[in-house]
């Protein structure tokens, strides 16, 4: 690393020295410390629970909940003389000026009145002797109250300042993600007018997002309206983030980055433009020009803090799925199938539907693209499957999980609207799952070339039973930690503890891989074809010179005609894995700052995003655009056509996140009104979100896809089918639809159709 870092100079060693190191620490610091919040509450409901156990006393009405402060002794008079006071007060109300108008209380009512009074005063006091003879007779509860008030002070204080650690989490990552030139677009930037087009959007974005924080700062100044000291530091942490963007944008445009392709086209070079600069720019224009509302792309930034709880567990998400990607998982689960040698049809099939569990558990489908993308994509290549449908099955591997629980998105969807629940959505969801992922098989098969492929069961059995050894100690882990939550800290794996507890699990994933010194994932990268590719062989050159490989493996028909050769090709790749793919050799430090580095740039990506799509929703809000859905219509059939578009379109153009914001205020209520169900609409959405992730024009799985698997390789299957037929020159645009848009047309009409599920009465 210092020889890398020596030879760079100037901005270039700022740049490597800020996203490596200065934002990687930060952001790491952040997400333990939102780890650490996270898991203090649970040990500290386990606290109060032990402080009960151990200083509770049912018997007497004593609770450790009535001890965690000192006992005040009571001030009221115990023995006080109760005819001198009933003389007292009797005097009092005749010299009262109103008593002729409400009446006078008689002794009898006063003596009473002054009897209950000594009374509870009594109860006071016996509460209070009661209490110090029970701290008396338990001489180290007031050390273990000390210990656990002071833990609970701590917790409270991060708690209390969520937002803040938001948003410094967002600031050092958006830096780090606009200097790496890491925001999400339709293309990465590679010619000059590609990068001078792109510097000039990012500067006009940015400038308006400055312009509307300082003029919402200065609006709540001058409205009077006390500002607190979190107010204060959040507004003033968007001005410096958004200055400092603007910064560095104008500096691009003064120097460029260095192009890495000659030419360029104009037209293309619109396609570099990240999407957040396209919403900025769009909804700075509506809201300064058009509407007189300057401050109102920083309003809708306020939506990112109040919501502070949801996006910081989605950091911790998207770390979890960077730590995955540090570790041997994915690849050993693979073991288990490759010895089948079924067709790649089927086998994306297998995968599709075990990564919809991890695609849960990372809260968000972008992220598992991202973290397992290019092995499942290899994979399927590997398998005989063209580019083109790798391509395909990468991006729905991350889509098909999205309504599974403990998925992120349907959290945040129950928050929004107290018509559901999490437990509804996610037990109609797995409804959904079990129709997309049947639809992908019936497609696939459909219009594979080869329907049917499986090795015999001699053959590949022995072998898959042994490839599922290695997986178990990770198995193992996830139910230790598993079973320490539950027990331990009595707080059960869901939808609300998955993003404290995977990142966790992942960590000690990582860790144990290290600590056994495991090879690098086996990723052949060559292509099987009838017989052994040679391409995968000379990934294991020299180490194969010379080996007989001309009747080692044979596929013809799927069929293995010998045994030998497989052993032999994995053998020496496992003997060469280090040559495969060094940087999978690191030792923990070092994988742990690789997962935290590539954090930061998906969090500045992703969670920007996320904020302009909320502006773009607070836009269309704005203007009333459900004013224009009509109100009076008949036909409910004709209601539910125009939602299914609508879910189409806002798919296809916003994030997930930012779009449940905007349909939670503006469809839901129309649809409720026409007498649909939440629990439908919800399904209905929800589909229309996993369309929207794999439809253009953003087709944002598509996009990280393409981060994951890398800008070559796309290039490369597309140039592979050229002058093929359009299905599959464009097949990983069209399969994904092919899927998802009947499944979406199905879970529409079908259950209204025959009331299924008991949702219409």
């Amino acid at each position: 690393m210092c020889d890398a870092g020596q030879k760079r100079s100037g901005l270039d060693l700022f740049k490597y020295i800020w996203t490596e190191w200065i934002s990687a620490f930060v952001i790491l610091v952040l997400l333990v410390l939102t780890l650490i919040i996270g898991t203090g509450e649970m040990i500290h409901g386990q606290l109060l629970r032990m402080g009960e156990s151990l200083y509770g006393d049912p018997a007497k009405g004593m609770q450790y909940s009535f001890l965690r402060a000192e006992p005040s002794k009571p001030d009221c008079n115990r023995h006080p003389n109760v005819d001198a006071l009933v003389q007292a007060q009797m005097k009092t109300n005749a010299a009262d000026e109103f008593a002729d108008i409400f009446g006078t209380a008689s002794e009898s009512d006063v003596r009473a009145s002054i009897l209950a009074a000594q009374n509870l005063c009594e109860e006071k006091y016996q509460f209070y002797d009661k209490a110090m003879q029970h701290m008396q007779a338990h001489p180290t509860l007031r050390t273990y109250r000390t210990v656990e008030t002071t833990f609970f002070g701590g917790v409270k204080f991060g708690s209390e300042n969520r937002a803040i650690l938001l948003v410094l989490m967002v600031v050092f990552a958006a830096i780090s993600a606009t200097l790496k030139t890491h925001h999400i677009g339709l293309r990465s930037p590679t010619t000059k007018i590609d990068f001078r087009v792109y510097s000039l959007f990012m500067l006009v974005a940015n400038g308006f997002l400055v312009a509307s924080s300082l003029s919402q700062y200065h609006s709540v100044q001058n409205s009077g309206v006390p500002m607190t000291g979190e107010m204060f530091s959040i507004y003033w942490m968007w001005i410096i983030l958004f200055g400092l963007l603007t910064l560095i944008s104008l500096f691009q445009v003064i120097k460029q980055p260095q192009a890495t392709q000659e030419g360029g086209r104009l037209g293309m070079a619109f396609l570099s433009v990240p999407l957040y600069a396209y919403m900025a720019v769009i909804t700075g224009i509506a809201f300064t020009f058009f509407m007189d509302y300057p401050m109102g792309q920083g309003i809708y930034l306020g939506q990112l803090v109040e919501f502070s709880s949801i996006f910081l567990n989605l950091a911790l998400f998207i770390w979890a799925g960077m730590l995955l990607k540090q570790t041997r998982i994915v690849d050993l689960f693979l073991n288990i199938l490759r010895p089948w040698n079924l067709a790649p049809e089927t086998l994306t099939w297998l995968i599709l539907i075990a990564a919809a569990l991890p695609t849960a558990y990372t809260g968000a489908s972008g992220i598992f693209v991202i973290a397992a993308g290019a092995i499942i994509y290899k994979e399927v290549w590997n398998a005989g499957g063209r580019r083109q449908f790798a391509l395909a099955a990468t991006a729905m591997s991350g889509s098909l999980g999205v309504v599974l629980r403990p998925c992120l998105l349907i959290v945040v969807v129950a928050s929004l609207n107290k018509e559901v629940t999490t437990d509804w959505l996610y037990q109609y969801g797995s409804y959904t799952f079990l129709l997309t992922s049947t639809l992908f098989l019936v497609v696939s098969l459909f219009l594979a070339e080869q329907k049917f492929r499986i090795a015999p069961l001699h053959l590949a059995a022995p072998k898959s039973v042994r490839a599922i050894a290695p997986v178990l100690p990770y198995i193992l882990i996830f139910v230790l930690i598993w079973l320490f939550y539950k027990y331990a800290l009595s707080t059960d794996l869901n939808e609300f503890t998955a993003p404290v507890m995977m990142p966790i699990i992942l960590l000690v994933m990582v860790l144990f891989d290290k600590l056994r010194h495991e090879p690098a994932p086996i990723q052949a990268v060559g292509h099987w074809d009838e017989t052994l590719d040679l391409n995968y062989a000379s990934s294991v050159q020299p180490a194969m010179a010379g080996a007989d490989l001309s009747n080692a493996v044979e596929y013809r028909e799927g069929i293995y005609t010998a045994q030998v050769a497989d052993e032999l090709v994995v053998n020496h790749a496992v003997q060469h894995s280090e040559k495969l793919d060094p940087m999978r050799q690191v030792g923990f430090w070092k994988s742990l700052h690789i997962s935290t580095s590539e954090t930061v740039g998906h969090i500045g990506a992703l969670v920007i995003l996320m904020a302009l799509s909320v502006s773009v929703g607070g836009f269309l809000e704005r203007i009333e655009v459900m004013s224009m859905f009509p109100t009076d219509i008949a036909n409910i059939y004709l209601v539910i056509s125009m939602i299914v578009v609508l879910m189409i379109v806002v798919g296809m153009i916003m994030d997930p996140f930012g779009a449940v914001i905007l349909i939670s205020a503006t469809v839901a209520p129309v649809a409720y009104q026409y007498g649909i169900h939440p629990v439908h609409f919800w399904m209905i959405t929800l589909i229309g979100f996993e369309l929207g992730y794999v439809t253009p024009p953003v087709a944002l799985n598509h996009l990280l896809a393409r981060q994951s698997i890398g800008d070559a390789e796309v290039a490369e299957a597309d140039a592979e089918v050229r002058h093929a037929s359009f299905y599959y020159r464009y097949e990983r645009w069209i399969l994904p639809l092919l899927v998802l848009f009947p499944a979406m047309l199905i879970i529409a009409y079908v259950p209204y159709l025959f009331k299924l599920f008991g949702w219409y009465h």
